[in-house]
Formats: structure tokens, sequence, C-alpha cells
């Protein structure tokens, strides 16, 4: 059963054949919503919302280590997480689907490893490709196969939000070697390495980041978000056709 985490834009999965909803308590606190169990190409697949349902929630005010627990719980074999980002590099335009192959975390202050606390032991994550390549060469194979123009490379720089980055900020992240940012990606990337499951990253670009042209915004018009939307479907219904 693989899961998927959807972000912004992404609080449903409408083609999703619903069977259940289940509510999961974790040691870690309340996930961001209950998650929704059902089929898609045929195959078993559970769905969480990471901002909640509605968006309720602000990217640091997230519980990432009781979402990646609920779903660990219930026996996922992988996690494809979808997130919305603003495009650095210049082929990262409006639209455009991303599979990043890095990430650099500029976040902080938010609950990042279950190896905490008098009852648990030391545990440093190797965390060289925080992206699994078996399930992340899956995700590419899907958005090829679909003929949507992706790219197929590219580092994640993840900031705290939730307010938008400076135009210094983001040439900042540009000399670090950063492609998209975006403010989800951590620590839910290296929370998954921790309990072994394999993560990938499906990220949508909703616009050009500040200074970069354009305004910068986690917003997209109507026909933008619109065809991001199905094209993101798109990709997973492939995914898993595939599988």
């Amino acid at each position: 059963m693989l899961a998927i985490i959807g972000g912004s834009g992404l609080a449903q999965l409408p083609v999703l054949d619903v069977t259940h909803r289940q509510v999961v308590r974790t040691p870690y606190g309340d996930p961001s919503c209950a998650l929704t169990f059902g089929r898609l190409s045929g195959q078993n697949v559970v769905f969480i919302a990471r901002h909640g349902y509605g968006h309720s929630l602000a990217p640091h005010e997230i519980n990432y280590r009781a979402n990646l627990w609920a779903l660990h719980n219930q026996g996922v074999k992988g996690v494809i997480a979808i997130g919305t980002v603003g495009g650095i590099r210049p082929d990262m335009g409006a639209g455009r689907l991303v599979v990043p192959h890095d990430i650099i975390d500029y976040s902080w202050g938010r609950k990042h490893t279950f190896f905490e606390g008098p009852e648990r032991p030391v545990v440093h994550a190797e965390f060289t490709s925080p992206y699994d390549a078996a399930l992340r060469g899956r995700l590419k194979s899907a958005l090829q196969s679909t003929g949507i123009s992706g790219v197929y490379d590219g580092v994640y720089a993840c900031t705290q939000g939730p307010r938008l980055e400076s135009a210094a900020e983001v040439l900042r992240l540009e000399r670090d070697g950063a492609d998209i940012v975006g403010m989800t990606g951590m620590p839910e990337a290296a929370l998954a390495r921790e309990l072994e499951l394999p993560y990938a990253h499906l990220c949508l670009v909703s616009n050009r980041a500040a200074g970069k042209g354009g305004n910068a915004t986690v917003q997209f018009d109507a026909a933008t978000g619109a065809a991001g939307v199905e094209a993101v479907t798109a990709t997973l219904l492939e995914l898993l056709a595939q599988s």
C-alpha cells in the first residue's frame, strides 16, 4: 500500500475510490487529519492532507511526526509527497512538475526526529540521498509516461514559512545550489528515513520565487492551478497503474 501526502491545492484526491476513513492516535499527538483509504488504478492507497482538510495548518504547525508515524503504523510501503514550490532555476516555471533529487533544510524549531528522550537511543540516520532511489525512479517513469513536461532533478530548499522569502533570501538559496523552494519538505523526508519508509517528492511549481520574475506566491491562477492538479493526478494514476 502506497501513501500519498497531499500539499497545498491537494487537500483531497477526487479520483480516489474511497473505502473508509480512520482517525489514528499516535505517541506524538494527532496527525493533520484522518487517514483516507481507497483504491487508485486498482491499487490500495492511503491519503493524508498535510495541512489538514480546509488547509488549516501552517507549515510550522504541522505535526510531521504524527503524520509519518500514522502512515507507518498502517503498514504503507512507500510515501509520495506532493508539494507546492516556488521556482528558482530558469526552467522551473509555473505549472512545471519537478521530481527533486536532493534537499537543503533551512527550517527551525520543528520536531525533526523520533530519536529523542530518555527512553530512546541516539540514532544518526543516513541521509546522503534524502529521496529513495527506487521510488523516485518509479515516479520519474510515471511522469515521463504521461507526456507531461517535467523536470527530473533539482534541489529543494525548505524554508520555515509561513511568510514567503525575500528576493535576497532567494538569491542566497540560489547561491547555495537550490532550484526550488517550499516550506514542508523537512522534517518530513528525514522522519520517513528514520522509519525506513521509501519517500519521494513530486513538486508543482506555483510561480517564480521572489526576485525571479512575476509575483512570488503560493497561490496559482485558476487555469494553472487546475492544470497542475490534473497533471499531478495523472502522474499518480500512471505510477500506480505501473505497479
